[in-house]
């Protein structure tokens, strides 16, 4: 068989990260003036910053502010975020398999990097800025067997690397929304993947 590999989402997959980044964007209102709706913002997390930001500022605005964003985000965004329920013990359940794990996230690597040190979350490979069928590319290079997120678009990046994707419910997309995009399967949340793993593993290396 070959090495398991199992890729994650970081928004709302592994990480509520919703008080940090609200939190960082009123701080970016604060500081340009320009109101952003901080908790519509974080209920729609997954694409790129670039596209939220854009929902806002003016196009010629867009750069800067993305720029500034991040410049606050440690400040701001790291502390008030918490691991997603189960999302420890889904990582320990690869690891206990002899396994790896990668974070594949639409978020800078370097961001995520901050959050998984500061939650001691044990992440083996650490790919970012990547969104829907660009993830795939990374999924591929490190030979990901399977690829678990929140999002319709993890469902894309899944099926473009041609590998399982395994939904988690707990973000913007619904259960229904996620098998429609291609899970293979649909958990409520990241409980429910250590008891799902094995099957999910076979369903790979035999699909």
């Amino acid at each position: 068989m070959p090495p398991l590999m199992v890729g994650f989402d970081f928004d709302m997959t592994l990480v509520d990260s919703r008080p940090g980044i609200a939190a960082c964007f009123r701080a970016l209102t604060a500081r340009t003036g320009v109101p952003v709706d901080a908790e519509l913002a974080v209920s729609r997390l997954g694409p790129p910053l670039r596209t939220e930001i854009a929902h806002w500022f003016p196009p010629e605005q867009v750069d800067e502010a993305v720029t500034l964003y991040r410049d606050l985000y440690p400040a701001y965004a790291i502390t008030p975020a918490v691991p997603m329920p189960g999302a420890e013990a889904a990582l320990a359940a690869v690891h206990a398999r002899g396994g790896r794990v990668m974070v594949v996230t639409a978020k800078l690597g370097r961001l995520a990097k901050l959050h998984l040190d500061h939650l001691g979350l044990a992440v083996d490979e650490l790919a970012g800025d990547l969104f829907a069928e660009q993830k795939a590319t990374a999924l591929r290079e490190h030979g990901a067997t399977l690829y678990v997120g929140d999002h319709v678009a993890d469902m894309i990046a899944a099926r473009s690397a041609g590998i399982p994707g395994v939904g988690v419910a707990t973000g913007p997309c619904s259960a229904d929304e996620l098998a429609a995009a291609g899970a293979e399967q649909v958990l409520n949340d990241l409980n429910g993947f250590p008891g799902a793993l094995d099957r999910i593993i076979r369903l790979a290396w035999e699909g």
